[in-house]
């Protein structure tokens, strides 16, 4: 008796179901990106195949890693987070003025240009110069396109905890509505080369070449002029200390166990790189939080931003300013990306605002397919 090729169990049934799916929507695409997910000699693979089980197994397998492949990279251009929603809520009208507290790459403030033209302007502040000097040549060639943006597009570097006196400053006023982007950009984990990210670690470790561009110096700094930098943190603070940012900033179920393997790593050799930052944390935590949702370095990262940047603390400041500054029924958007930035927003509207957002408004399945990292994000509203 000749025996069955496959044995379809539920199990199988259901992988071939996506790979149908999944064939169904890649035939879809353009031609040109269809064929750039799959290498001639796959294809020629896929082609020469008549048993039709093989052929979707196949191309499931394929497809799906080149696929990831493909979306990972397409992450890392700048897109903004939740910015229908925010345009929803911030409700830009003809010739009102608005305030982007972290213009960054300019995603919300060009949406904003759109609807509260033909008068209308926005006052956008980013802390970075070198973005800020990368945003002023990206928005002179908006300023060259449909949108007209001239006298109505104000940038200043600075710090929106400075956010009263930029004002005063720019004599901008009266304001309508005010946004906060907590997260920061693209560009600064893809392209700052300040040591940010570890995901470039994570991913591009697998030849020498590769590991040198993915290795990054301990900086963290939105400011350059900022003393503080994390290299200094790691190799210049006490065990306690460490251990206390982890704790508070990063929420770090390891704590103890990741500040003890930093001290015992940098009497050996200063820790100046996030690739030795990333393998210290290996190191000192247990295999299995190797293979959690989260890479094991996001959480001692995230407290080392914080507290290089003393996110919390200017955020703190900011919030009254904000509100001061507001013409009576102006709104407050503040997209936040953690629970810390989220708790802080949502005890300070509590006692100042007219929430509009009872619950905070979260990113669709759609948005977080087209940029993953929108998936914390949490949008939430206030009126004055």
């Amino acid at each position: 008796m000749v025996q069955p090729l496959f044995s379809f169990s539920p199990p199988f049934i259901a992988l071939l179901v996506k790979g149908l799916l999944l064939k169904k929507q890649l035939e879809k695409i353009k031609p040109p990106l269809y064929f750039n997910l799959i290498s001639p000699q796959s294809m020629i693979r896929i082609l020469n195949n008549q048993h039709p089980v093989l052929d979707i197994l196949f191309f499931l397998i394929l497809t799906k890693m080149k696929l990831d492949s493909s979306l990972r990279r397409s992450s890392k251009m700048h897109i903004p987070v939740l910015p229908k929603e925010v345009i929803e809520y911030l409700d830009p009208k003809p010739n009102e003025n608005f305030i982007d507290c972290t213009i960054g790459e300019g995603g919300h403030t060009t949406a904003i240009l759109e609807r509260n033209k033909p008068k209308g302007k926005v006052l956008g502040i980013e802390i970075d110069p070198e973005l800020y000097q990368k945003l002023k040549s990206r928005m002179a060639e908006i300023r060259n396109s449909k949108l007209e943006t001239r006298n109505r597009l104000i940038l200043v570097n600075d710090s929106y905890v400075n956010l009263a006196e930029t004002v005063r400053k720019q004599r901008f006023k009266p304001v309508s509505g005010i946004l906060f982007d907590l997260g920061f950009s693209s560009w600064h984990l893809e392209e700052s080369g300040r040591g940010f990210s570890f995901e470039k670690v994570a991913e591009l470790c697998s030849s020498p070449a590769s590991l040198r561009s993915a290795n990054e110096p301990l900086d963290m700094r939105y400011n350059p002029e900022n003393p503080l930098t994390a290299e200094k943190i790691v190799n210049n603070w006490s065990e306690r200390e460490i251990e206390k940012i982890l704790r508070e900033y990063g929420e770090e179920r390891f704590t103890k166990r990741i500040a003890r393997e930093i001290i015992q790593e940098r009497k050996i050799k200063p820790i100046k790189t996030t690739f030795q930052l990333v393998e210290t944390i290996k190191k000192s935590t247990p295999i299995w939080y190797h293979h959690r949702r989260i890479h094991p370095a996001t959480r001692t990262f995230q407290a080392l931003r914080i507290a290089v940047n003393d996110e919390l603390n200017n955020l703190k400041k900011a919030l009254p300013q904000a509100v001061e500054i507001l013409e009576k029924d102006g709104r407050l958007a503040v997209i936040s990306f953690h629970s810390l930035e989220d708790r802080i927003v949502k005890n300070f509207f509590k006692e100042n605002l007219k929430i509009l957002t009872k619950k905070p408004i979260r990113p669709s399945l759609e948005e977080i397919e087209i940029n993953p990292r929108s998936r914390s994000a949490k949008l939430r509203v206030g009126q004055k």
